[in-house]
């Protein structure tokens, strides 16, 4: 079915909502902030207390973490707690809190005087890379380079998963033209990354930072197919030097554990649901599980 074949629709002179858009996260969009019940968020032993999902806004933070323990920084060592936004864990007063936009990841740096809050996956990285002088360039050129990078992820990707993902994947029907007008920016955004890396090993030349954490979250992922199952309708084979890079990326330890914190779906050995200590890589990935349940379900008891 195309918009074309379907009836008209006339928006009204004032719009108002009075049913669910419909699609698998529907349930999530709502017109107005705030909480919608009282829940205080549980904190950890390590400085950092990160409240999330294993979504690529998600993974761009607990890469870098992982990351910046690989390099030894001690003050990073963080606990990553699991939100099930699909029952609405992000509009509880705690997280509204520290996130007053309702949406993951949230962190909060427990190490200064009065615990800092954090919201918005950009924000977070360009803090804990400030914080400890890691993967960002000390060159102002090579910075500013870095900074484009990594704020044109956070002006790109709404396109890719807010848009793209939910009229290909989430939403109710299958409508030609947003499918069409979506999938044209995503893949001139591949274009974009795969020109620039043509001649440039990673996004800042040959220095690794956070603008590539960030972008190889989406546009990593997707053009190794893991998401919204559209890799043959996008055609990523084509977008060789992005695959490139991706791959290399993918090498890394820190990335690989990364990957896996804080996520509940997929294949077992991919999977987190919480990590409060490196150990927690070890351990059975379904016990843990069992674990973040048992205690979700003890706290929605009266």
């Amino acid at each position: 079915m195309t918009m074309n074949d379907a009836t008209s629709y006339v928006p009204p002179k004032v719009w108002t909502w009075n049913k669910e858009s419909g699609g698998k996260f529907a349930a999530i969009n709502r017109p107005v902030s705030g909480a919608t019940h009282d829940s205080a968020l549980p904190v950890g032993k390590h400085p950092l207390q990160l409240y999330s999902l294993g979504t690529p806004n998600g993974v761009k933070v607990t890469v870098l973490l992982e990351e910046l323990l690989e390099l030894g920084f001690s003050g990073a060592e963080y606990d990553a707690w699991l939100v099930n936004i699909s029952e609405g864990e992000q509009f509880s007063s705690g997280f509204v809190a520290v996130n007053p936009n309702s949406k993951i990841p949230a962190l909060l740096d427990c190490s200064t005087a009065k615990p800092t809050r954090l919201f918005e996956s950009g924000s977070m990285m360009l803090y804990l890379a400030e914080k400890f002088n890691a993967f960002i360039p000390k060159d102002a050129a090579k910075r500013a380079e870095c900074m484009n990078w990594l704020f044109w992820n956070i002006g790109s990707a709404p396109f890719l998963g807010g848009g793209f993902g939910h009229f290909y994947a989430y939403a109710p029907e299958k409508w030609e033209y947003p499918i069409d007008r979506y999938a044209m920016e995503v893949k001139r955004q591949l274009d974009v990354l795969d020109k620039h890396l043509e001649t440039n090993r990673f996004l800042c030349g040959d220095e690794y930072s956070i603008a590539d954490m960030a972008n190889m979250a989406w546009y990593g992922a997707l053009v190794m197919g893991k998401l919204y199952e559209a890799g043959e309708f996008l055609s990523v084979a084509d977008y060789k030097q992005v695959i490139r890079w991706t791959e290399e990326i993918q090498q890394r330890p820190a990335v690989k554990r990364g990957q896996r914190v804080n996520r509940v779906w997929g294949a077992e050995h991919h999977q987190l649901a919480e990590r409060h200590d490196a150990a927690d890589f070890d351990k059975d990935p379904t016990e843990i599980l069992k674990q973040v349940m048992a205690r979700k379900l003890a706290q929605k008891k009266p």
